[in-house]
């Protein structure tokens, strides 16, 4: 019998998870290394950086706004009606916060009537240029292994640091990878950014189904091995899992698994950081590495952040982190939807926040 109480927990943790690493790694998203330690001290970043105003909740980016349009996306989806593009659709929501400075009289679901989604913080480039096509009229996914027709040579991170709320939904790690790869391709066509999207989402539905972090990554990694254009991250996430029994967690050692503006090095920079989280016991200072390096901080917390919160569930995390970040209530409803929705299969309320989709 599944154990509700820590499915809401880890649904909780991912999302405020991802939040967490997001907020930590935005303002030094464009920082060397040498220059985080030489403006923060020889340990980086260690909190969220304080403004002007104390009680301000700390900023979050598109790699959170997206992940919760995602989420929305997966929560109006029809049964039977293929996921591609109305996850379309909910990203084209997402567009609009990009282009207008508060949600309008009457806006199209719950989500989008938030304010603090408004906020335009060096949203991807794929993201934008691939969204604005699909504006102009939807174009189908392509078979997994091909370019897709949407940015074909883009392999950027902006796949895989949206993706956790279709392993949340826990549809199996088959139909997670599936649909998570499918819907990758609405912004990114090459094959190495929508399949790591894919990986992620299926590892993060191995997690949720019990399985632990290590044999979910070593499952995940044999779903992926032999399969068509997948040679990158599976390259990618094994770089990870020997980094990360070469000893202690270090910067250093994040920096050789990789930078993560790609796709799949944003993944692995996740996988090294939620494996030092269970070496060391201190998720803490696992979120802290995955943003203490001189690559796209910002996503790489993100995308670790949800990982870690994922296997740990919110309860584990640093509370005064979680209490911070901007959408914290937000995002713990939409947890506890994607949990009611899927899990418990009631949608009760929910239909009042996220209008089906049956649009084909």
């Amino acid at each position: 019998m599944q154990d509700y109480t820590k499915t809401f927990d880890q649904v909780r943790g991912a999302l405020l998870g991802g939040a967490i690493g997001d907020a930590l790694g935005w303002p030094i998203e464009f920082l060397q290394l040498d220059m985080i330690r030489a403006g923060h001290g020889p340990d980086g970043m260690t909190d969220f950086l304080r403004g002007p105003d104390p009680d301000a909740p700390q900023q979050i980016t598109d790699d959170t706004q997206m992940t919760l349009f995602t989420a929305e996306g997966l929560l109006r989806l029809s049964p039977g009606i293929d996921p591609a593009p109305v996850l379309g659709r909910a990203y084209l929501r997402w567009l609009r916060t990009q282009r207008e400075h508060a949600p309008s009289p009457m806006p199209d679901g719950w989500l989008s009537s938030h304010q603090f989604l408004y906020a335009r913080r060096s949203p991807g480039q794929a993201c934008m240029t691939g969204l604005g096509l699909q504006e102009k009229q939807y174009t189908e996914p392509a078979p997994l292994g091909v370019p897709g027709p949407i940015n074909p040579d883009s392999k950027g991170c902006g796949t895989v640091m949206r993706s956790a709320p279709f392993g949340l939904a826990r549809f199996g790690p088959d139909l997670a990878f599936l649909m998570s790869a499918r819907c990758a391709q609405l912004t990114h066509g090459h094959p190495t950014g929508y399949l790591a999207a894919g990986a992620f989402s299926a590892l993060i539905d191995r997690i949720l189904g019990g399985v632990d972090l290590r044999n979910a990554v070593h499952q995940t990694l044999a779903q992926l091995t032999g399969g068509p254009g997948a040679e990158e991250t599976v390259q990618a996430i094994q770089r990870a899992l020997r980094t990360a029994d070469e000893g202690d967690p270090t910067p250093e050692r994040v920096e050789q698994v990789g930078a993560g503006w790609i796709a799949e090095e944003c993944l692995a920079i996740a996988v090294y950081c939620a494996l030092a989280a269970e070496r060391t016991g201190d998720l803490r200072a696992a979120l802290l590495l995955s943003v203490n390096h001189s690559g796209d901080s910002d996503s790489t917390g993100a995308v670790a952040g949800n990982l870690i919160g994922a296997v740990h569930g919110l309860s584990a995390l640093p509370m005064a982190w979680a209490g911070r970040v901007e959408g914290r209530d937000e995002l713990i409803q939409v947890a506890d939807d994607l949990v009611m929705n899927f899990h418990v299969g009631d949608r009760g309320t929910l239909g009042s926040r996220y209008p089906l989709d049956a649009t084909v």
